[in-house]
């Protein structure tokens, strides 16, 4: 355990994750509508869209659209997501609104990555270092690791801390092969595996073996215990999260339908603030968004800080 960090960084991701997972069609406007508001907010790091095939992911086949009518905010960084060569081609398009990075990335579990990757561990070796050198053609030679599953999976089981430091071994391994310079490591905890304990162990296991690197976590809400396991990445010095406003979201490949998604962001606002930590985000505003999230969505949202409310004028009436 560390000393609390002063400051953390928030990825907001609910536009993304969330709006791939919805069965009805999210209309253009409103998912345009949804990541402005969210650049109101303070944000400095938005997640605005996948660039990937429609026919698998049908809720982000207006990813072009939606990037192309965001009205971007001074300070804040949009990023996409892509998997192959035909995602990056999209997201290349869009050089002057996007912050475009090259990523590797890594399934803990076995099963998953058959899952949501369609290949075993050998043949995603094999893939990313056919990625590698398309995003280094590009001039996005990768600097981020992202780790699959990396507390556990709901077909594989449990993914314990020396099975997922083998298979960061590896991808460090290919990377140092291929030139890239890995400088933040995501840990992701896709189906909701993990729990404080295994944050600290998995945490503290890369700090040992890589001290070099910026560590994020991408904490699922699945079993309730997302928001706890923030709380034990706070404590190990973790400064950087993933959220999504107001809880949208989930994996599609997870094999859980109706779960709750990523940790919600006004909740990881809210327990940041409350300990003192700095995130630059308006919590009004953020709340606001979860609440234009929730109409646009047309039912609840599983976010607890979006139905309860803030503390603030119970302070005032005390």
């Amino acid at each position: 355990m560390t000393d609390l960090p002063t400051r953390i960084t928030i990825t907001e991701e609910g536009p993304r994750e969330g709006f791939q997972i919805e069965k009805g069609p999210i209309a253009t406007a409103d998912k345009i509508a949804l990541i402005d508001a969210l650049s109101a907010t303070g944000l400095s790091r938005i997640q605005v869209a996948s660039f990937v095939n429609p026919k698998l992911v049908p809720g982000w086949a207006d990813a072009a659209a939606v990037v192309a009518g965001i009205t971007p905010r001074a300070g804040c960084e949009y990023t996409a997501l892509w998997f192959n060569a035909r995602g990056l081609e999209q997201a290349l398009g869009f050089r002057e609104r996007l912050a475009l990075a090259g990523s590797i990335t890594f399934a803990a579990s076995e099963a998953f990555s058959q899952r949501n990757l369609n290949r075993d561990h050998a043949a995603q070796l094999v893939a990313q270092r056919e990625m590698i050198a398309v995003h280094q053609q590009a001039g996005l030679s990768p600097t981020r690791l992202s780790l699959q599953a990396a507390f556990g999976c709901n077909f594989g089981g449990e993914v314990s801390v020396a099975q997922a430091m083998a298979v960061l071994g590896d991808a460090m391994a290919l990377a140092a092969e291929t030139g890239c310079t890995i400088e933040k490591l995501s840990l992701a905890d896709s189906m909701g595996w993990a729990d404080p304990l295994h944050i600290e162990r998995l945490v503290g296991a890369v700090r040992a073996r890589w001290p070099e690197l910026g560590i994020s976590l991408h904490l699922h809400d699945t079993r309730g215990l997302g928001i706890a396991n923030a709380l034990a990445g706070l404590r190990m010095g973790v400064t950087m999260f993933d959220a999504a406003v107001a809880g949208l979201g989930g994996c599609p490949f997870a094999g859980h339908p109706g779960a709750p998604g990523n940790i919600a962001s006004e909740e990881l606002v809210f327990l940041a603030h409350e300990m003192g930590i700095e995130t630059g985000v308006d919590l009004d505003a953020l709340i606001a968004a979860a609440e234009l999230a929730e109409r646009i969505i047309g039912r609840p949202l599983p976010s607890n800080l979006l139905h309860g409310g803030t503390l603030s004028r119970f302070r005032k009436a005390a």
